[in-house]
């Protein structure tokens, strides 16, 4: 007989919809295994929204020297971003994958506009979205926010990392969901974390 999933309702926090996945999957990004692949793989741009590519384009001079050649060339036909197959406000890609903002150091692949943010040169980090990874953000016609944990193969170390130092999604993520949806928002979140899953 094979065991069959759990399956945990879905928490509403504010009007936010919360996968129980958040609660109870484990991550932790992992760089030195990775590689940054998130950054390089898959078949479109990360979701932006209009305010993001306003905010790509005002650190678009900072970063354009750190942007390969492709990159550049791209952005100077399309723009920092485009429309996906789905309709989708995404960033800019080249050759059919890899993000027009990637950059490397130590061999590994880095944002280059979180780079510069760090670094203090920019006030603009980067697309939510990336920062949210792997949690992905759906907006329903009445304004409900829904999050969703996102598995993909090439995360498969991030899962282990994560598992190892038993670290939940919603807490890796703090940062983001603090600078998406506020601090008190999160504190209700980390209520909602202790009370339902013991967390």
């Amino acid at each position: 007989m094979t065991e069959k999933r759990k399956f945990l309702p879905i928490i509403q926090v504010g009007n936010v919809l919360v996968s129980p996945d958040l609660f109870t999957e484990r991550f932790c990004c992992d760089l030195d295994v990775c590689h940054g692949a998130c950054c390089v793989e898959g078949d479109a741009g990360a979701p932006v929204t209009q305010d993001e590519v306003a905010g790509i384009e005002n650190a678009l001079d900072t970063v354009w020297d750190d942007m390969s050649a492709g990159a550049q060339a791209v952005v100077d036909k399309q723009g920092v971003a485009y429309i996906d197959e789905e309709g989708d406000l995404v960033t800019s890609i080249v050759n059919g994958k890899d993000c027009a903002f990637t950059c490397y150091e130590n061999g590994c692949c880095l944002c280059a506009l979180e780079r510069a943010w760090r670094n203090g040169k920019t006030t603009f980090c980067k697309p939510i979205s990336c920062a949210l990874y792997p949690v992905r953000e759906r907006t329903f016609r009445d304004g409900t926010v829904g999050l969703n944990y996102h598995r993909w193969d090439i995360c498969e170390c991030a899962r282990r990392k994560g598992a190892g130092l038993n670290l939940p999604v919603y807490k890796f993520l703090r940062q983001p969901l603090v600078r998406r949806f506020g601090e008190e928002w999160y504190k209700e979140l980390e209520r909602v974390a202790h009370e339902v899953f013991g967390e």
